[in-house]
């Protein structure tokens, strides 16, 4: 198996503003290696959740290629990119989007159960994902009696209960105070580290930028720079 997990190539993305044409994406390139932890960085506009959301599938390019564990996403139709999702993508939000009538041992339990996963096998690594994450003893509360740190380590519980090539996170500390914001990211670099994990978040938070193993910058719809302890397994075409 290759160790490229991700190769976009060209990406550009143009949306209306009353008569002008704004690019988005102004012809992305990016290689991300298996098991990096990168953190896309840039002012708000700078193109980075509009990159993130072309490499979960949620968003098209106008143009370009993007190649993700193999696939050729953009040749897939919206069932079959959903599908791709389902089985291979797992995502954090900001706003965490879990379902307010279930637990938290359901809510990480449903990507599963979407999946056909029997009840017992489910909800047993629900379990398991709810420990790895430090919420043992909360799993049949339901969000709306969980601090907002708690509801956002369900959210990371729920995104590797199916093993998924990628982990996307959108701004995954904007609703969480420095401290649980700060204890977030020390979750998720150690899970990154000992499940090797790959992890693909976009931010614009200091604590968040601090914990990149690989930070590449954004600026108007372009990579700007690409830097870290980890660059080997990062690669994107710069502009200056």
């Amino acid at each position: 198996m290759s160790d490229t997990l991700i190769s976009a190539s060209g990406l550009t993305r143009y949306y209306e503003s009353g008569e002008m044409k704004v690019a988005a994406l102004a012809g992305v390139d990016l290689t991300i290696e298996r098991g990096a932890y990168v953190v896309l960085a840039g002012r708000s506009g700078s193109g980075k959740t509009t990159l993130l959301n072309m490499l979960g599938g949620l968003d098209r390019p106008d143009t370009g290629s993007l190649m993700i564990a193999g696939d050729d996403v953009l040749v897939k139709s919206t069932a079959e990119r959903a599908a791709f999702r389902l089985h291979h993508l797992g995502f954090v939000f900001q706003s965490y989007n879990l379902i307010r009538v279930l637990s938290a041992r359901e809510n990480v339990a449903y990507v599963l159960q979407l999946q056909g996963m029997e009840k017992k096998e489910r909800f047993a690594l629900a379990d398991h994902w709810m420990a790895e994450v430090g919420l043992q003893g909360f799993e049949n509360r339901r969000p709306d009696q969980m601090s907002g740190g708690q509801q956002q380590r369900v959210a990371v519980a729920r995104a590797l209960a199916s093993n998924p090539d990628l982990v996307l996170a959108d701004e995954p500390t904007a609703n969480l105070d420095s401290h649980t914001g700060e204890s977030l990211m020390a979750l998720m670099r150690r899970l990154n580290e000992q499940q090797g994990t790959t992890f693909v978040i976009a931010s614009h938070d200091p604590a968040v930028i601090a914990s990149a193993r690989t930070l590449v910058n954004m600026q108007d719809g372009q990579i700007v720079s690409v830097e870290g302890k980890d660059t080997e397994a990062v690669k994107g075409d710069t502009v200056s």
